[in-house]
């Protein structure tokens, strides 16, 4: 079973939310909102973990022990996320270019500060670079990135990532895609691979 969530809520009424592809309803990036302009509806860190799950299982009866997740740019950075802070949770993680250190990109800083606000510190919850710090980790993680990825040296930075794996021993399985950009062709030349590579974790 393939469960694919949004990126936002949708038609909450918040000024503003429509007007940004990397801000409320194009990018909730996948945090739960403490901010009094976004904390009443953009929980969606909670909703992936917990809300969708249960949803899910309540009506198709899920095997709740055997769940992976992956996801593309900010989603990618959401699966990293989700995967690192709930590893009893998730049997196997995938992304395909994400936001590997979002407490150090444009996208993320902006993000994090109207979500999340001011204090950095708070940050780290949601910065897969972070985490990998202080969360083990059991098995892979998959990465594929394409070279010619116009987001991948200023948003996405995931040598910051691969750096951190090899320091807490965290086997990361980085597939540099040679002329692939960050579009969804790129996604639908190598999702097989990741399909494969979840069934492997899951069985």
């Amino acid at each position: 079973m393939i469960v694919c969530p949004d990126t936002s809520p949708r038609g909450t009424g918040i000024g503003g939310e429509d007007e940004r592809y990397d801000l409320g309803s194009g990018a909730g990036f996948y945090v739960n909102s403490t901010t009094d302009k976004w904390k009443c509806h953009y929980q969606m860190y909670d909703y992936v973990t917990k809300e969708l799950p249960e949803l899910v299982n309540k009506e198709f009866n899920l095997n709740t022990e055997k769940v992976g997740i992956t996801g593309h740019s900010m989603g990618g950075h959401g699966a990293l996320v989700c995967a690192l802070k709930n590893p009893e949770v998730y049997s196997s993680v995938s992304a395909f270019a994400p936001i590997c250190a979002p407490s150090q990109c444009a996208w993320g800083e902006l993000a994090f500060t109207e979500y999340l606000g001011s204090n950095k510190a708070s940050w780290s919850e949601y910065d897969a670079t972070e985490l990998i710090k202080e969360k083990s980790w059991n098995g892979p993680i998959l990465i594929d990135q394409g070279s010619e990825d116009q987001f991948l040296a200023d948003q996405l930075k995931p040598e910051l990532l691969i750096e951190q794996c090899k320091a807490q021993n965290i086997e990361l399985i980085y597939n540099l895609r040679e002329g692939y950009d960050h579009s969804y062709y790129f996604i639908s030349t190598f999702v097989d691979e990741h399909l494969e590579f979840h069934m492997k974790q899951l069985t």
